[in-house]
């Protein structure tokens, strides 16, 4: 580029001329020696090119007061930042402007926000190595002339950008320094517009017009503008669709729950406070997000909500009842945990320990046949149990109504044989995974019986590769339980994800496929085995339990994993999927000395120890570890796969063969149950994805309340075998080895903790990645008074009763949250 400066004749003035012909330097050639890099053109004069000057030197040598003077302009100093983060470039002019106008000339394509002004905006993009990105500014003088400038903004990898927190015990929210907390969505809150404000004092009902409690997994689902349909891109307004997996009934009533028989009204109002929101919620141009009361398609769906069966089990003599004598209808979703979501835009589900809400009376295994006695025991729906929250204990104002008397699988001796006239299948309708479509409340969500009748966790899609048949994966949330997968009969069509009709899009992926259970081997591989009936064990020949058809197989999924040989894990909770690379990661939240004894453990569960807890022993895997495994080929299709184990929750203070991740004081956590991997649509989810860590903990309260954690995980084999020493309550040791990843260090955070006796559960953002929700479940679940969150979250209330509640974080400079 030219160093000189080009001076333009603009007629003869008194002292203009130039009459030192020394060698000494100008002031033009000390200016031309700071010259930059860049160049400047102008339209109306020739074409001509001159350099630009830095602002100081504009401001003592400018002529562009003269009309035929260049203009000058410069678009600021060429700068370094990291995906993820936001950057504003100012241009200058040293004249008044008609017009300006920023461009991107080269690199990762942005999104310039306010390109007609001054100062433009952008996030930096996701990228997997350093990058150049060149703008120009253009400006237009009030008379015509037109010079442009250009500046370069060099992009690095995205990294964890917050100082991590530290444990904490206060009843409120804690975040790092630049974040914000909103409280938005919480229990009680109404979603109707007839439905009137939530006193909190146990005196509201109509909760089928309110958010329910126990807030638990979310996805957020973008929101046309026009409000009927999806927009993958909108970032301010959408529909959260939430769990509320249980209640805590003390907060829910003026006083103490009444004893069995149980009022209608209270046993009505704790039905309703379980199964699943759906309400809209915008953000405001100042930023502020809010819920909309009265939102079209603001619904709840409870225990009472009309249900479709599909699938291989649909119209199964298992699945009649007195409500559904031909098998194919039921009545509502509880116990849901955690959720998935699909690539045509609907919600999964997932009912969880939903065997404890059904009551069986002393006697009823005499009038049962051996195999449905086993089957029974094998979801822990046993005679004697009495049901949770005692619902059937309730006299209806209807009598003909059979809203509670369905939650008593007590087979009635008057009833005929195959079902129809009582509720003695009631427990084979749930345990599904049950698919929603948020933007439809014209129909009934679907049982999806091909995914297997278990205490289903959540259900998460692997990546949807055209041409290949798509993967879920589901974990059995109980000890000693299993980690599933789901391989759907047809391979993804990508159109399939516009399609107008999602249900039936779910019909064509989810209701004939084949079901696995993952056995995991000690040298780091694995296999999945099929769910099928007629191979192998899953047989009418069996002779511990004789498999009658598919649909037996699916309704009894438990027993033939356990035929199979799967490998009992250490409480399957949530899975993720690392949007990059595939790899699938599940939490194990815990296992106590009875499910897991120092002789039990194996390679892919490998501890056994003691975390003591003041003067209380804590012998098993009080602390929980997260598994991760990547399928051969990175095809979902596959049978088998390699695993390690990704971090091991301990705290900072134990020996390392405990804490073998080497967790210190920024890191440390204990019980992982929520994971989620940022979404692909934004840079924390590209490249590097952050992966969010949530906790469920009990072990580990003495030192801070439950925790949300970032981190930056590697890749399955980035560590390596390693032996682990284990020691029983009477001091015998035994070694166990097993498959450790690279220790996580620095790229684990903990980025938040809650209130008191809270668990952190559900996470999801905006597509843009600028906006997280989190929902905070239970504070106050001991009882103890000691926490009146959310109200203390900003000095409010102290005694005020607490309430599950959906929190929504972001940056105050705008950013990418975590980045």
């Amino acid at each position: 580029m030219s160093s000189d400066i080009t001076f333009y004749a603009t007629g003869y003035s008194d002292g203009d001329v130039d009459t030192n012909t020394s060698d000494n330097p100008t002031f033009s050639s000390i200016a031309a020696a700071r010259y930059s890099r860049r160049q400047t053109m102008f339209s109306g004069v020739a074409a001509l090119t001159v350099a630009t000057l830095s602002t100081s030197l504009l401001a003592a040598c400018s002529d562009s007061d003269a009309p035929d003077a260049p203009l000058q302009v410069s678009a600021g100093q060429d700068g370094q930042t990291s995906a993820g983060r936001p950057v504003t470039i100012t241009g200058t002019v040293d004249a008044e402007t008609q017009s300006v106008k920023w461009e991107q000339v080269s690199g990762p394509t942005v999104t310039l926000a306010n390109a007609d002004t001054r100062a433009v905006s952008f996030i930096a993009p996701g990228v997997a190595e350093q990058a150049a990105l060149t703008f120009r500014f253009t400006a237009t003088s009030a008379d015509g002339r037109t010079a442009s400038d250009e500046t370069v903004i060099t992009v690095t990898p995205a990294r964890l950008g917050f100082d991590a927190v530290a444990k904490s015990l206060a009843d409120k929210v804690v975040v790092p320094a630049g974040y914000n907390v909103t409280v938005l969505y919480r229990l009680g809150d109404p979603i109707r517009s007839n439905v009137g404000a939530y006193a909190n004092n146990g005196s509201d009902a109509d909760f089928d017009g309110r958010a329910g409690d126990h807030h638990d997994a979310l996805q957020y689902f973008p929101l046309a503008a026009s409000g009927n349909g999806p927009d993958a891109a909108n970032n301010t307004r959408g529909l959260l669709v939430m769990n509320h997996e249980n209640i805590t009934q003390e907060y829910l009533h003026a006083g103490a729950p009444s004893p069995a028989p149980r009022p209608e009204r209270e046993a009505l109002k704790e039905m309703e406070c379980h199964g699943v929101s759906v309400v809209e919620v915008t953000r405001a141009a100042s930023g502020a997000w809010s819920y909309v009361q009265g939102g079209a398609l603001n619904r709840r769906i409870t225990p009472l909500t009309p249900m479709d069966f599909h699938g291989p089990a649909k119209g199964n003599a298992k699945l009649r009842t007195l409500f559904s004598p031909d098998g194919t209808k039921g009545r509502g979703t509880i116990n849901n945990c955690a959720n998935g979501y699909t690539a045509w835009g609907t919600n999964l589900t997932c009912e969880e320990n939903w065997a404890f809400y059904f009551r069986r009376d002393a006697g009823d295994n005499n009038v049962r046949t051996p195999a449905e006695v086993r089957a029974l025991g094998r979801y822990g729906i046993n005679q004697g149990n009495s049901g949770n929250y005692a619902w059937t204990s309730v006299s209806p104002s209807d009598a003909s109504s059979t809203v509670y008397r369905r939650w008593n699988a007590t087979v009635d001796p008057a009833a005929p044989a195959d079902g129809t006239g009582d509720f003695r299948n009631e427990p084979n309708q749930f345990g599904w995974v049950v698919e929603i479509d948020p933007y439809d409340p014209t129909k009934a969500p679907r049982k999806r019986t091909a995914l297997g009748r278990i205490a289903h966790e959540g259900c998460w899609p692997g990546l949807f590769t055209a041409g290949r048949k798509p993967a879920f994966y589901t974990g059995d949330d109980g000890r000693g339980e299993y980690i599933f997968k789901f391989v759907s009969a047809t391979p993804w069509a990508a159109g399939d994800a516009q399609a107008a009709d999602r249900l039936a899009i779910g019909d064509k992926y989810l209701d004939a496929g084949t079901l696995y259970v993952a056995k995991f081997n000690a040298d780091g591989g694995g296999e999945w085995l099929p769910l099928v009936f007629g191979q192998g064990p899953l047989t009418p020949a069996n002779a511990t339990y004789a498999f009658a058809d598919q649909a037996d197989v699916l309704i009894h999924a438990r027993l033939a994993a356990d035929l199979l040989g799967a490998t009992k894990m250490d409480r399957p909770e949530w899975g993720a999927v690392n949007p990059k690379n595939g790899e699938i990661y599940f939490t194990l939240t815990n296992n106590n000395a009875s499910g897991r004894p120092l002789g039990g453990t194996d390679a892919a569960n490998p501890r056994h120890y003691n975390d003591l807890k003041g003067a209380t022993n804590q012998y098993g895997n009080p602390n929980g570890h997260i598994l991760r495994f990547r399928e051969n080929g990175d095809n979902g299709e596959a049978t088998s796969f390699t695993w390690d184990i990704y971090a091991f929750g301990a705290g900072a203070d134990l020996p390392s063969q405990v804490n073998v991740s080497g967790l210190d004081a920024s890191n440390d956590f204990s019980s992982p149950d929520g994971l989620w991997f940022s979404r692909a649509t934004n840079p924390a989810g590209q490249n590097s994805p952050v992966v969010w860590i949530q906790t469920d903990d009990g072990a580990f309260t003495d030192q801070s309340n439950c925790m949300m954690l970032a981190a930056m995980p590697g890749a399955v084999g980035d560590g390596g075998a390693a032996t682990i020493t284990n020691q029983g309550a009477d001091g015998t040791l035994r070694n166990q080895s097993t498959i450790v990843g690279k220790a996580p260090g620095a790229n684990l955070r903990r980025f938040l903790v809650g209130p008191k006796e809270c668990e952190i559960t559900g996470v999801d953002s905006t597509p843009d990645g600028r906006s997280l929700f989190v929902n905070i479940q239970h504070p106050g679940e001991g009882l103890t008074g000691a926490s009146a969150w959310p109200d203390s979250q900003n000095g409010g209330s102290s005694t005020a009763r607490p309430r599950s509640a959906t929190i929504v974080i972001t940056k105050d400079d705008g950013g990418v949250v975590a980045l």
